[in-house]
């Protein structure tokens, strides 16, 4: 009898080991994906409206809910639009294809930080330059001159941070320039 009752518990703790360990892998597995979604969002959201900004088509207000203050105050390509010497300053744009290819990530759920690889094309930007400019931009560069200027397409390694349950991209920095 004591032998039976024995395996009984034996038995009964095996089970509830294996659905611990289950519900463990479960909850893991949850937090990745609720952590990978929102580097994924953070990112393609991110590198679009900086990409915007740089084009002209926003103020770039909102780039404080992606990116940490340090990494806005050092971005050149966003201080050389603060300063009026992006090369689309003269264009209206109208619309764009923004894309992005992150690498594979992998974040535990007590981890604050991580690393993307990430690739960023803008294939078609569709604008024009602005009327008073067109003549003299024709007359300079030839009559392509009326289309905005190319993309430089780029491989990122992106470092982001979680501040207060929040990720924000604390570092872009560009590893390789892409030739379409």
């Amino acid at each position: 009898m004591v032998r039976l009752i024995r395996r009984g518990v034996w038995f009964l703790l095996g089970r509830l080991v294996l659905l611990l360990l289950l519900l463990g892998l479960v909850v893991v597995v949850f937090y990745e994906a609720m952590d990978y979604s929102n580097i994924q969002i953070i990112i393609k959201d991110g590198m679009a409206h900086r990409a915007q900004t740089v084009l002209g088509m926003e103020d770039g207000q909102d780039l404080g809910k992606y990116f940490q203050q340090s990494f806005l105050a050092n971005d050149a390509a966003l201080i050389l639009t603060q300063q009026g010497d992006s090369p689309y300053r003269d264009y209206t744009i109208r619309g764009l294809d923004h894309r992005i290819e992150m690498s594979f990530l992998w974040v535990w759920p007590w981890e604050n930080r991580c690393t993307v690889s990430v690739v960023e094309r803008i294939p078609a930007i569709d604008g024009r330059i602005r009327g008073d400019k067109a003549d003299a931009a024709v007359a300079a560069f030839g009559p392509g001159a009326v289309y905005p200027p190319a993309w430089q397409s780029a491989r990122y390694r992106i470092t982001l941070n979680r501040e207060n349950g929040q990720w924000k991209m604390q570092r872009v920095d560009e590893t390789e320039r892409l030739s379409e």
